[in-house]
């Protein structure tokens, strides 16, 4: 199910939203399929309902950005150092990326969005060229499909050009759907002209469309948040080393001469960046979500500062704070933090609670998370776990398998008195996303009397997360999985009492670190033209919107040493977001901006021994190097992009295909 085109549900149906979110689209709509692709479109604007039924249409090629792992909408999360799946197959073909087996015939099979995304765009001119026709239309309805439809031409454009680079900018004034010939046998635009355009269609959408959506059934429509937010993002990747004077493109050129990627560095892009974000951040509309200290709560480290959030840590429960906005303990309407979500089936074939359950729970249990992304957590002071203090040490190799002290109860969060040292004292967000061997498995929607509640997780060779006789692949590589998206109470067991999440698309959190960013690497001042937004690399604002996220996290905000130099900063400021955006999608294009994949990509997935047996504790708890072919990744300069399909390219006989396809 393309869960997106609830986006424009309420528009069409009321009063359904109990029963709606789980339906698939013919049986939601209940429209005949020809409405989707309409050829005779005199008679989509000659009636208000199908021309409703039209555009909710043009919203079902947005991708489900919800689909991380299986059966997902795009490779890149699985084409990361954050994780891989225990099978290389057509549901799981990211992976096929990493071990180098796509191609551009591959392409024609494997996350074929390019026709898909054009044809959007080109129905989106459509409305807009022809809304006057549709009769009876009242003002405020022709503003929001104008909006939605200005969104939906700069949304598709920016998922091209993320997938594909460069891309082909197709005239406004293209109204036949049908035309896939020489009215579109046209070069690709550079980058920074598809750019352009991603912002002048943003722009517009601002203009038209409202500024938050209250109503729970309207949620997944996009808002004048949702085009700021995009346009933050594209600025922001924009701006960044791959596409701001990258010569390793220099002999890529239109027939023109002119560089696909710009071969000149320009400061300006980071500042037209941070005035970006800062744009969102001057509404007053978002907020990072956070939930009151509770008698439960950990308590800080010492050196977290405990004035009341966002000064500091105080009155907050870390751990809450995080998890909450991910497993639907509040709902998206409710939580400032979410700018524009998709809605997720949580029990959907390879959902994320699908793949991280253990199979004696009714799980995959085949979604891994590399020892790399696990040792990139601090410890619960700020201090990495190679130079961790006296107060919160990282244990020795030959200690770290060690049980803790004693159990521990905070939250939601619950440490076995198996669990080992080296994962004690760690920052709340690693015990809201990472799984790990004796996790504590509440699950405690089961009510029945099988042992499917309280569970602790084993993934040693006899433990409990074996797989089944009949799926033998079934099983965890690496002894790390991702609970991000996981209730406390969920249980497979237990299918009706699930809990119902969406899943951010933007977050307010991203805004935030894209502006510390932005201003870390911009000189001197920049004024947006546009709107007037004046941004200054000013070292208060970089530490204002950056430790409002490490504040939140329960963390101590940037110290001394990360604040030395301009590098330091973004060095700090690329661990910061690889930590609070784990699985969720973004990791492998902030490795490809920052040109940091093919050093990323290159070192070897690294995980525990889960061959060792239960009485091996000490051989489980060792970083083991994984060599199976399930992580034999190897990265090339094409990867940068992905292929464009090979039928699409005989479709355009003046398209280039990406380098070293």
């Amino acid at each position: 199910m393309n869960t997106k085109l609830k986006i424009l549900f309420a528009v069409i149906i009321s009063g359904v939203i109990g029963t709606g979110l789980s339906s698939c689209k013919k049986d939601y709509l209940n429209v005949d399929e020809y409405l989707y692709d309409m050829t005779n479109i005199d008679s989509v604007f000659a009636n208000q309902d199908k021309l409703r039924t039209y555009i909710n249409g043009i919203a079902s090629y947005l991708p489900d950005e919800e689909r991380l792992w299986t059966n997902s909408w795009a490779p890149f999360q699985q084409a990361t150092d954050e994780n891989f799946t225990s099978w290389n197959d057509g549901s799981h073909a990211g992976i096929k990326l990493m071990v180098n087996e796509i191609t551009p015939f591959a392409a024609n099979t494997y996350f074929n969005n390019y026709a898909t995304w054009y044809k959007g765009i080109r129905k989106a001119n459509t409305v807009i060229a022809r809304i006057d026709e549709a009769k009876g239309l009242s003002i405020t309805s022709k503003r929001q499909y104008l909006g939605e439809m200005y969104f939906f031409k700069g949304y598709f454009m920016y998922l091209l050009i993320q997938q594909y680079g460069p891309a082909v900018i197709p005239p406004d004034d293209l109204s036949d759907l049908n035309d896939d010939g020489e009215s579109l046998s046209q070069e690709r635009s550079s980058y920074d002209d598809c750019v352009a355009y991603i912002v002048k269609n943003m722009e517009l959408a601002t203009g038209y469309l409202s500024a938050n959506q209250e109503a729970l059934s309207d949620i997944y429509r996009p808002t004048s948040g949702a085009a700021m937010a995009t346009m933050s993002r594209v600025l922001l990747t924009a701006a960044s080393p791959m596409f701001n004077g990258n010569r390793s493109y220099a002999n890529w050129l239109r027939k023109d001469g002119t560089p696909f990627i710009s071969q000149t560095y320009n400061n300006d892009k980071w500042g037209k960046a941070a005035a970006a974000a800062k744009r969102i951040m001057q509404t007053g509309l978002y907020e990072l979500f956070t939930y009151p200290k509770s008698t439960d709560t950990d308590p800080l480290a010492p050196n977290v500062p405990s004035a009341n959030y966002p000064n500091g840590a105080g009155g907050i429960d870390p751990y809450r704070s995080y998890k909450y906005s991910f497993i639907g303990e509040i709902p998206a309407n409710a939580n400032r933090e979410v700018i524009w979500c998709t809605n997720v089936n949580p029990l959907g074939s390879g959902s994320s609670l699908n793949l991280s359950t253990i199979a004696l729970l009714g799980g995959w249990n085949g979604l891994n998370l590399t020892q790399d992304l696990v040792d990139s957590y601090r410890m619960k002071d700020g201090n990495s776990i190679s130079r961790s203090s006296t107060a919160y040490p990282y244990p020795s190799n030959s200690e770290a398998y060690l049980s803790i002290p004693a159990a521990k109860t905070y939250s939601d969060v619950q440490l076995t008195a198996n669990t080992a040292r080296m994962y004690n004292n760690r920052e709340p967000r690693f015990y809201a996303t990472i799984g790990f061997n004796h996790s504590y498995w509440k699950g405690t929607s089961y009510t029945g009397s099988s042992p499917y509640t309280n569970l602790e997780v084993t993934y040693y060779s006899n433990g409990n997360a074996t797989p089944t006789i009949n799926s033998p692949n079934d099983y965890n590589h690496t002894g790390y999985t991702c609970i991000k998206y996981n209730h406390h109470t969920d249980n497979i067991q237990a299918s009706s009492a699930i809990r119902a999440k969406t899943f951010p698309i933007f977050r307010y959190a991203e805004v935030l670190l894209n502006y510390a960013e932005a201003l870390n690497e911009m000189n001197g001042s920049y004024t947006d033209a546009a709107t007037g937004t004046v941004v200054t690399r000013d070292l208060s604002e970089i530490q204002n919107a950056f430790n409002r996220v490490r504040f939140r996290a329960g963390m101590p905000g940037l110290s001394a040493q990360e604040l030395a130099s301009q590098e330091t900063i973004r060095e700090a400021i690329k661990l910061e977001r690889k930590i609070e955006f784990a699985c969720e999608g973004r990791r492998y294009h902030d490795l490809r901006r920052w040109l940091d994949a093919p050093d990323a990509m290159s070192k070897p997935v690294v995980g525990m021994n889960v061959k060792a047996t239960t009485g091996q504790k000490d051989l489980f708890y060792t970083r083991t190097t994984l060599v199976e072919p399930l992580t034999m990744r190897v990265w090339s300069f094409k990867m940068f992009f992905w292929p464009i399909p090979l039928n699409s390219m005989n479709k355009n006989a003046k398209l280039v295909q990406n380098p070293s396809w």
